[in-house]
């Protein structure tokens, strides 16, 4: 049974950092791209960041680009999200986000409909 557990979440003020994990199991880590969305309050999923099997390729929403980096740890089964620059409306519950079984080896995507695993998410709150 694949789980996806995030933390790193809280409260933090405009300008400032978090960083986000997220910790896999019951899949392969290391074969398989991993992706970031965020959700805010009436507003629709939003796709965030995405790295490819390797780590060797990365992928970012237009609004998080250049403050915003993925990265993972296969080692320790762990995909990360290190925000900067954070601002209020960055504010949103993140989501990690693993795709199909038979999607080994993938580049990433940017589409939340090819990922099938989601973790609970974890509240971040920017304020002004």
């Amino acid at each position: 049974q694949v789980q996806l557990v995030e933390s790193g979440g809280g409260l933090v003020q405009a300008g400032g950092s978090l960083r986000l994990s997220c910790a896999a199991s019951g899949l392969t880590f290391s074969s398989y791209a991993m992706g970031w969305f965020r959700q805010a309050p009436g507003k629709e999923r939003e796709f965030v960041a995405a790295i490819s099997w390797s780590g060797g390729r990365t992928y970012y929403g237009d609004s998080v680009k250049g403050r915003f980096t993925i990265s993972r740890a296969n080692a320790k089964n762990t995909v990360y999200l290190q925000m900067n620059s954070l601002k209020p409306e960055d504010t949103a519950v993140y989501y990690c986000a693993a795709p199909p079984p038979l999607s080994k080896y993938g580049l990433g995507s940017r589409n939340q409909y090819e990922y099938e695993y989601w973790g609970q998410g974890t509240q971040v709150t920017v304020s002004s």
